[in-house]
């Protein structure tokens, strides 16, 4: 890990002399891209100057404890307790630092909530969840746009998929991809007996143009009118839109938007982050059963979740969290429950790193 640091810390000196050159500084191109990567390391580089001074003062107080004088052998040991101390939480830091960071993480996301087991209280649900995570985007700042609404007839919701524009959207929603299982005595349940149900949820991070180029003769294109809860028309002309992957098979609806061509825009969006996340997943299927528990979230089958209401608590059985604050929580504040998680992978993800180098050692 030392000489990792050091020909970052090499390349960041390097950096810095490339910003004050006098061409670099004319080109307008090459002044963004070298001040990027001078910013991406700049914490790194500064954490490291950090350690490499405790680990100079560390030397200096073993060297006081060969004085004779015994009050200076115990005040130099008293500091090199706190400096070993200082010294072992900069290398936790240094490592997760180091662990390759999740190229999505500042990406907006398009966010898929469905109803799954359960009939109408698994609509109502998946309406309390949605509900849930466009209170927290609101909070945050972020835009929440609805790019398709499936309501079912109890008021919840058969589907809805939205995307919510905000920098760090994904490294916050990312692992929220699972069953989320609901507990609770439902309004139409005369001998107040709980059930049980169950909704999907899948968060994909946005997919630019520029990153997954869609054949466009690959798509067959339909128009249809917008429907409401019923099969209702809710429109009078064909501005819904379904697009159909025709290699994939995959089909996205769009019916949103009073106008034809911002829904076929949404669409794309979606269908352009679902493709990615498919050949996402068929390359983790391909890889062997050692590299798919190193992905972690790459399974979305699993149930990852629940949410009891007679106790008012939520599990998160991944990480083995429980709070007692469900209410709390379905108003928007999942922050606790998205620290712990983020902490959790990022400590597994550390871990697979450093067997790899030890590996490659």
């Amino acid at each position: 890990m030392f000489d990792k640091l050091l020909g970052v810390e090499e390349r960041f000196s390097k950096l810095e002399q490339l910003l004050s050159d006098p061409d670099v500084l004319q080109d307008r191109a090459a002044y963004q891209k070298y001040s990027r990567e001078h910013a991406d390391l700049s914490e790194l580089v500064a954490a490291f100057r950090a350690y490499k001074k405790k680990l100079s003062d560390l030397e200096d107080s073993m060297e006081l404890l060969k004085d004779s004088d015994p009050e200076i052998k115990a005040l130099a040991k008293e500091e090199i307790d706190s400096l070993t101390n200082e010294k072992e939480k900069l290398e936790t830091e240094l490592k997760k630092l180091l662990t390759p960071k999740d190229p999505n993480d500042e990406k907006n996301i398009i966010l898929e909530i469905r109803a799954g087991t359960g009939g109408d209280e698994a609509g109502l649900f998946a309406a309390d969840l949605f509900r849930m995570y466009n209170r927290y985007s609101e909070n945050r700042g972020w835009k929440v746009e609805i790019m398709n609404k499936n309501i079912s007839g109890a008021g919840g919701f058969k589907e809805v998929v939205a995307m919510i524009h905000g920098k760090g959207a994904y490294s916050v929603f990312k692992y929220e991809s699972g069953t989320h299982r609901v507990q609770r005595v439902p309004a139409t349940e005369a001998q107040g007996r709980i059930h049980t149900s169950a909704v999907t949820v899948a968060v994909l991070p946005e997919v630019e143009e520029v990153e997954l180029n869609i054949d466009l003769s690959e798509i067959k294109y339909d128009v249809f009118r917008s429907s409401g809860p019923g099969g209702q028309s809710v429109n009078t002309t064909d501005s819904a839109v379904r697009l159909t992957h025709l290699p994939t098979g995959l089909v996205v609806t769009c019916q949103d938007e009073k106008s034809q061509h911002k829904n076929k825009v949404k669409a794309m969006k979606v269908l352009r982050a679902r493709l990615l996340d498919k050949m996402t997943q068929e390359l983790h299927d391909e890889r062997s059963e050692e590299r798919k528990s190193q992905v972690g979230t790459g399974d979305r089958s699993g149930r990852i979740r629940t949410y009891n209401f007679p106790q008012g608590r939520v599990t998160d059985h991944r990480i083995g969290l429980t709070l007692y604050k469900l209410e709390h929580i379905l108003e928007g504040n999942i922050m606790e429950l998205v620290e712990g998680l983020t902490t959790y992978f990022q400590a597994k993800a550390m871990q697979n790193e450093s067997s790899a180098n030890s590996y490659g050692a």
